[in-house]
Formats: structure tokens, C-alpha cells, sequence
């Protein structure tokens, strides 16, 4: 759906052409897009007085559309513009609105703060003299929305342009979603965000935002190996291979195997453990797919086993340990999927030789060097495939700060890996099933309690529940 696609400004930029050489004008557009936006402001604002701040641009055109559309509505508005229209669009829009107008902001309080500065082509701090302007009026209504962006936060990479800037309690976007959307740190400023579509088409290689998948249960003849075989390689540390089985064999996979080279203490009694010798375990034929690197060490020893999971050829999710051992010549020609974390994504980075600046641009960078999907994750994880393919994660639960929870990832994701989702697919679908079973565990939970709740968030995905 074109309402998941996550936009650059460029992208939107050529999105909003193709709309005006269609036969829709400028003018046409931001009526559409402000009109919507303004249903959105009068909802929230329920009768309140409203300001608008207004820019020179089309997002400050917004801002005298939105300002109309209130006062028809009922509402007391006030405009704040301290620079004069700049776009035709914009002018149109000002000429339209029959209200007050001030250049300053120093007088005019109300309980709704509407900011339409600045939006999605801002790519520059604020100017002292608006970088005030615009804390002041925030500290002087208490509730803020933010029109398409918060003014002062980049559109492609949700940085911070300027110090102190506030927190809004709503942000419509318009159009299309932008990367700060669902970018750290831009994201933590913007409040519950809503998506106002004005008719963008879909865009070939857009990025995506992460949804609820679509997972289909077992057919009805299955059985254990149909449903897939899913093998974790245990190392030093047997704890986080355990978690990670615990989680795999509740995330769809018939079977599951822990390769050990010893019997951990209590395990479950459901759980096959393997102690052959590893080349021997791998030569199982009806595996499908590998997890290797929770609890796995970092010795000679755990070398060995890594490079006995990568000359297996089977599709293979590397986690943890197996991360920081890794180097370029052990790769081969299978499937990969790599779960980083920030520190393991920079260790990647440097084994790798990949320069690049933000994390969603090292993702893709060292996606495209490996071969592999690259799921970057962390509270505004990237899931990044060779070839190109993008997705963001929406928020998480923050109770996912805890140790051993990237531990049960990877099990979901191997587990989906083995039921034979492609890659990057099966990553979206973990990510979206660790996340989503987070959220239904509630507060403070551990692990393996994560681990065990995996088939409460499965069956929310499940196309068919029937019998």
C-alpha cells in the first residue's frame, strides 16, 4: 500500500510533480493536503483557540489553509508569521485568510500551537531569531501539533537541526511518511503521528514501514520437518542459545535443535540437543535453517564453529559473537541474515571497509558489500536487503531494553527463516513479531518470559486461525 512507503524529500518532491503534471495545481494540492490536516487540528483542538505559525514557503500555505478552514470551523485562530510569503502558492493562501496576522508572536497566546514553519525540504538549523520565536510560542500552548515536520528536524535522517527544540503531542504527515517519522531523535519529538494522504502514487524503491504480516499456519498434512527445521549452534555461554531456542520454537519452525558441544544443565524437555562434532550435526540434510552467535564466545574454538556454519551453505541468521568474528573472506554464496546492534553494526562496518554516516546508510551500505540482510536493530531498527529493499520499524515497546531480548530475536527469525519466508521477509516478520509480543508482555518482563509470549503476537499475524 502506498500508505506504508517512507519518502526522502527528493522522492516526495517528484511525487508531488507527477500530482501537478497530472492537471492538479499547486494551489489544488495544498488545499487537499491542508484540508485534511486541519479535520485533524479541529478534532484535537475540540473547540479551543488556535495559533499558526506560518513560514514562507508551501508548508507555511498550509498554515493560512488550516487557519481558514478553522475559523469555518468555529475555532479562534490566530496567525503568526514573521516572514512574508515567498511561493505563489503561499500568497494565494494568505490572501484567502480574512483573520489577524502578526509578525510577531510576542502578544499572542491561545491553547493550540499549530507549527507550519517549516517542513519537509528544511535542511538547515532554524535561524536564532525563529529558533526563539518557535520555544516560546510552545511554551506558551499547552498542545502542539506539527504540520507534515516538527521545524527543526531533517526529513531524511530525523537529526536535530537545532538545540531545545519541543515536543509536540501530534504530527501530521503529509502525503507520505518521511524517514524522521520513525528516526531517532527526531521521532521522540513528535507525539503520536498520523499520516494525511493527498494522493501520492507509489514510488519504485521506496522505503517501507514495517507492518503486520501476514503468516499463514501449517497446512493440514504438515508435519515437523515440512514445517521447518530450525538448528541453533550453541557456544561457551549455553544461556543465550537456550533463549534463543526457546524463542524459535514458538515462532513457527516444527523442529528445533540446539548443537552443543556439551548438555546444559536443566534443559527443556521438549528441546533436542546435539553434542556430534558440528561438521557432522550440519550434514543433516533436512535442516533449513542456522542460527549461530548467541553465547557462542569469541576463542579459537567459536572461530572454528563459525566457520563451520558458513561452509554449510544453509541459510544462516548470525547474532551476537559470530558478528564480531566475522570477516569478508569467510562469506561464501548462502543466505544471510546479520542482527547487529549499533556497536556490532560499527564493528561490521570496519571488517567490512563501509563508510557511511547514519546507521540506516551503513545498513544498506554494508548490505550491498555482504550480501546479506542487514537487520539494524535498536529502538528504531533498519531491516536492509541487498538488493536495495527497505523497511523501518515503528517504535517498540522501551521495556525491550533488557538483557538476552536480542537473543529471542534471532531465534524468531531463524525460526521464519526455516519455514521458507524469504530473508528479508522472514526479518520483517520477526522484527514485527518481537516487537508486537513486547507490547502484549506489558511492563518489565525478562527474556525468556519474551520468548515464551512469541506465539501470542503469532497468532495476531496468522491469515487463518481455522482448523
Amino acid at each position: 500500500m502506498n500508505e506504508s512507503q517512507i519518502l526522502t524529500a527528493s522522492e516526495m518532491q517528484a511525487a508531488e510533480q507527477a500530482i501537478f503534471d497530472s492537471g492538479t495545481s499547486v494551489s489544488e494540492l495544498m488545499e487537499i493536503a491542508a484540508g485534511g490536516a486541519a479535520e485533524w487540528v479541529r478534532r484535537v483542538a475540540a473547540g479551543r483557540s488556535v495559533t499558526v505559525l506560518c513560514g514562507p514557503g508551501n508548508n507555511g500555505g498550509d498554515g493560512y489553509v488550516i487557519a481558514r478552514r478553522l475559523v469555518e470551523a468555529g475555532n479562534q485562530v490566530e496567525i503568526v508569521a514573521p516572514i512574508e510569503p515567498k511561493t505563489d502558492a503561499a500568497l494565494a493562501a494568505r490572501k484567502r485568510f480574512e483573520g489577524p496576522v502578526h509578525s510577531s508572536g510576542r502578544d499572542v497566546r491561545a491553547e493550540v500551537l499549530v507549527d507550519c514553519l517549516f517542513g519537509t525540504g528544511l535542511a538547515r538549523p532554524l535561524s536564532g531569531e525563529l529558533a526563539l520565536l518557535l520555544r516560546d510560542l510552545a511554551g506558551r500552548h499547552p498542545m502542539r501539533v506539527a504540520v507534515d515536520l516538527p521545524s527543526g528536524i531533517a526529513s531524511d535522517s530525523g537529526e536535530l537541526l537545532n538545540e531545545k527544540l519541543p515536543d509536540y503531542d501530534i504530527t501530521l504527515a503529509l502525503g507520505a511518511w518521511k524517514f524522521a517519522h520513525w528516526s531517532l531523535p527526531g521521532r521522540a519529538r513528535m507525539g503520536r503521528v498520523r499520516l494525511v494522504p493527498i494522493g501520492i502514487g507509489p514510488v519504485d524503491g521506496a522505503a517501507r514501514l514495517l507492518a503486520r504480516p501476514r503468516i499463514d499456519p501449517p497446512e493440514r498434512d504438515s508435519h515437523k520437518y515440512r514445517r521447518g527445521l530450525c538448528a541453533v549452534v550453541a557456544g561457551e555461554m549455553p544461556g543465550a542459545g537456550l533463549l534463543a531456542t526457546l524463542a524459535a520454537q514458538r515462532a513457527g519452525a516444527g523442529y528445533v535443535k540446539l548443537f552443543a558441544e556439551t548438555v546444559p544443565a536443566a534443559p527443556p524437555p521438549d528441546l533436542v540437543i546435539e553434542t556430534d562434532t558440528l561438521g557432522d550435526a550440519l550434514a543433516d540434510e533436512r535442516i533449513d535453517a542456522l542460527l549461530c552467535g548467541p553465547g557462542l564466545g569469541r576463542d579459537e574454538v567459536a572461530g572454528r564453529r563459525l566457520m563451520a556454519v558458513l561452509g554449510s551453505d544453509l541459510p544462516t541468521v548470525l547474532d551476537a559473537d559470530a558478528l564480531v568474528l566475522l570477516r569478508p573472506a569467510m562469506l561464501g554464496e548462502q543466505v544471510l541474515v546479520m542482527t547487529p546492534h549499533d556497536g556490532e553494526l560499527a564493528t561490521l562496518c570496519q571488517s567490512f571497509a563501509v563508510r557511511a554516516e547514519s546507521r540506516r546508510d551503513r545498513a544498506q551500505a554494508l548490505a550491498r558489500t555482504s550480501g546479506a540482510v542487514v537487520v539494524a536493530k535498536g529502538p528504531d531498527t533498519v531491516i536492509a536487503a541487498p538488493g536495495g529493499r527497505l523497511s523501518l520499524a515503528p517504535p517498540s515497546p522501551s521495556w525491550l531494553s533488557v538483557a538476552g531480548t536480542g537473543d529471542v530475536l534471532a531465534g524468531i527469525l531463524a525460526s521464519r527463516l526455516s519455514t521458507g519466508s524469504d530473508p528479508f521477509e522472514a526479518a520483517c516478520e520477526a522484527v514485527w513479531l518481537h516487537g508486537e509480543t513486547a507490547r502484549l508482555c506489558g511492563p518489565a518482563f525478562t527474556a525468556q518470559e519474551l520468548a515464551r509470549a512469541v506465539p501470542r503476537s503469532l497468532a495476531a499475524a496468522l491469515v487463518s486461525t481455522s482448523l
